[in-house]
């Protein structure tokens, strides 16, 4: 019912296939992010006229909003929110290690870490609410993802050897609990590797994460993408990639910019997810084949050319820059959606262009085309 094929390597960037009882899946692949079952300013026939494969749905925000109740009543998520295609779900665990830097509205939350699991308060009311491991597989089957995450603890940065020491065992054996709570088997867990910035540390949840390999489907790099330095980010992928198993998927959790997905490619992962692309299209930051845009820019007020004449969403078919422009000063709701279909549209030809150079052997060539592209500023 699931299955990955690692079909050609470039160097260490593979080129894959996902099959899943929803779809193929064709790696490397970027999950738009659908964190409260939606990408945000997008409907579904739009995600599959830009070529998106598969979204990512939010544990946390889609248990305090509609609730279980509410997705368990309407048939699971896929149902509920009418998408046919494969939903990864992440853990929440993110999320609720967040909110005690007060990441999501003004407000700071208090984060108790236990050796059961983790209590919190919400963002939305300040309600106490207690995840376990167990909670959160039986919450992610409730919703019926096709591809499920286990609650992890995700560390800051910096910290302390000590405590990323500490949190690595505690994700650990949150793991070892998952894979006990797990029942269904039309859905397929992947395990996390912790271990923050230190190499020692990232070799160790390797090793002990993949002696439960018979029950992961794949594996996720969590822990970067939070303000550590990219070198950093990208030293600590490579790591994990030379040690992880070679015919399982690899997914790197919450990143990243385009050039942070290139950079990964080449170290050897397969899945990417993160809300840069639309959450600057909602802020006017636009990525084309010619460089970088800021669309407010009053250099664009009389531009009457497309937005990037390279691509072929509908935005850059029928659509000025000018146009563009006047409607996102104008705060016009249709600015949010035709820059999120750009910029979405943007990421997913790149990976379509990644897929194809790895199979033909020219990957190296097209980071650096691309690199070219996503560091000049119009």
């Amino acid at each position: 019912m699931f299955e990955f094929k690692l079909i050609k390597k470039d160097g260490k960037a593979r080129r894959g296939r996902l099959y899943t009882p929803r779809g193929v899946i064709e790696t490397p692949v970027f999950m738009p992010v659908g964190t409260q079952g939606t990408v945000k300013a997008m409907i579904h026939k739009l995600l599959d006229e830009i070529g998106a494969q598969i979204i990512l749905g939010n544990t946390y925000h889609l248990y305090l909003r509609p609730g279980t109740e509410v997705i368990k009543k309407a048939g699971g998520l896929h149902n509920f929110i009418g998408w046919k295609k494969p939903i990864l779900t992440d853990s929440g665990g993110y999320q609720v290690f967040s909110l005690a830097k007060g990441r999501f509205g003004s407000r700071k939350a208090k984060v108790k870490v236990l050796e059961e699991g983790v209590e919190f308060q919400d963002h939305l009311q300040g309600d106490t609410h207690f995840f376990t491991p167990e909670k959160v597989i039986e919450i992610q089957e409730i919703f019926g993802s096709d591809i499920i995450m286990p609650l992890d603890e995700c560390v800051e940065y910096p910290t302390t050897k000590e405590y990323a020491k500490e949190a690595l065992g505690r994700t650990i054996r949150w793991l070892e609990r998952s894979i006990k709570a797990k029942k269904r088997e039309d859905q397929v867990l992947f395990g996390i590797v912790q271990g923050a910035f230190w190499e020692d540390l990232r070799k160790e949840a390797v090793e002990r994460t993949t002696e439960f390999d018979e029950y992961l489907f794949g594996y996720s790099i969590g822990g970067l993408s939070v303000g550590e330095p990219k070198e950093i980010m990208y030293s600590m992928t490579e790591i994990v990639c030379e040690l992880l198993p070679e015919q399982k998927p690899r997914y790197l959790m919450g990143v990243g910019k385009p050039e942070d997905i290139l950079e990964a490619v080449e170290r050897g992962v397969d899945m990417f997810d993160c809300v840069v692309p639309t959450r600057n299209a909602r802020t006017g930051t636009l990525y084309t084949s010619q460089g970088v845009i800021d669309i407010r820019h009053t250099k664009w007020k009389e531009d009457f050319t497309p937005l990037d004449p390279e691509c072929d969403c509908y935005t850059c078919k029928n659509y000025t820059k000018a146009y563009l422009r006047h409607l996102f000063v104008s705060e016009e709701i249709s600015a949010y959606v035709l820059n999120t279909i750009h910029n979405l549209r943007f990421y997913l030809k790149m990976m379509e262009d990644i897929r194809k150079a790895i199979e033909e052997g020219r990957f190296k060539e097209l980071k650096e085309k691309y690199l070219e592209k996503v560091k000049l500023k119009l």
